[in-house]
């Protein structure tokens, strides 16, 4: 089957992202992308930039952003597609995001310095273009020092490593995710917040990559629909087999979008590839759905 849509990759203005919304859409264009969204994390500025360039490249673009919020104790990431990305609504909540992370970023040095290393803010600073230090930086960070080549607590994220395939990212999830040692809380909108700001800006409320945030958790997704999500990511890079059956069939049951996404990164993430969404279904049959919510 022809996979041409990608409605999930980050750029620079993420701060795990790499790349510019102008290179992002050359290299959608390269792996034949035809309908692509990129959303950054609580961030709207790429948006506009990346429209502009995707009609150079004839590619069909949905303005977007990826949400942090909660639900009952649980961290959720919400995508919202066709949003009026210009209101201050989304500045106030990037702002709002950006400066608690700015405060949170010393106290994860401090979290992991506690784990046996000896980082120091200008390591930090030299990843970092604005002051915030993501688990990722902190794994990159460290698995480039020579000093730490041995260290038992990197071994598995090194080469031939049991967390190696993306050794940056899986370093965030095993020790700054929500419940690991280096975690530090950043309070974010509650899931209904989030679907109603969305939907009050002409958007389309999606669940991103269920099987991560939901792990153990399928159930919740049946109560979580009482708040009006649009659609549910099934097809993600993350996804096993089960986990992309499952989520399509609550899709089908629920009568919601089904989307596809790589959550692709750069070098955060080296085994996610744009395009790579492991979706089994035709995509055609997606493009006719985001025709019938007017995405495209």
């Amino acid at each position: 089957m022809e996979k041409y849509i990608d409605l999930h990759m980050h750029s620079l203005y993420s701060d795990d992202g790499e790349f510019s919304a102008r290179e992002l859409v050359e290299k959608c264009h390269q792996a034949g992308i035809r309908i692509m969204a990129i959303a950054d994390h609580n961030s709207v500025k790429v948006n506009d930039e990346a429209k502009k360039v995707a009609e150079e490249y004839n590619i069909q673009y949905i303005p977007a952003v990826e949400i942090d919020c909660t639900y009952e104790g649980i961290n959720l990431h919400v995508v919202g597609y066709g949003i009026d990305y210009h209101h201050s609504d989304f500045v106030a909540l990037e702002e709002n995001v950006l400066n608690q992370e700015l405060s949170c970023s010393l106290k994860k040095l401090e979290l992991t310095n506690a784990l046996g290393f000896h980082l120091t803010k200008d390591d930090l600073d030299q990843l970092s273009s604005n002051g915030v230090y993501t688990g990722e930086m902190f794994g990159e960070a460290l698995l480039n020092k020579d000093e730490y080549k041995d260290h038992e607590l990197l071994k598995p994220y090194r080469e031939g490593g049991s967390r190696s395939d993306n050794p940056y990212v899986n370093f965030y999830w095993d020790f700054y995710a929500q419940g690991k040692p280096c975690y530090t809380e950043v309070v974010y909108p509650t899931l209904k917040e989030t679907i109603d700001l969305i939907h009050r800006h002409g958007g389309k409320a999606v669940l991103a990559h269920p099987g991560n945030n939901l792990k153990g958790k399928f159930e919740v997704f049946d109560d979580m629909m009482k708040l009006g999500f649009d659609g549910v990511e099934a097809f993600s890079s993350y996804h096993s087999e089960d986990t992309v059956e499952y989520f399509y069939n609550k899709g089908q049951e629920y009568q919601i979008i089904t989307t596809c996404g790589s959550d692709y990164h750069g070098k955060t993430k080296p085994a996610i590839f744009l395009g790579e969404c492991g979706c089994t279904i035709d995509e055609h049959d997606i493009e006719l759905k985001l025709k019938e919510l007017n995405l495209i």
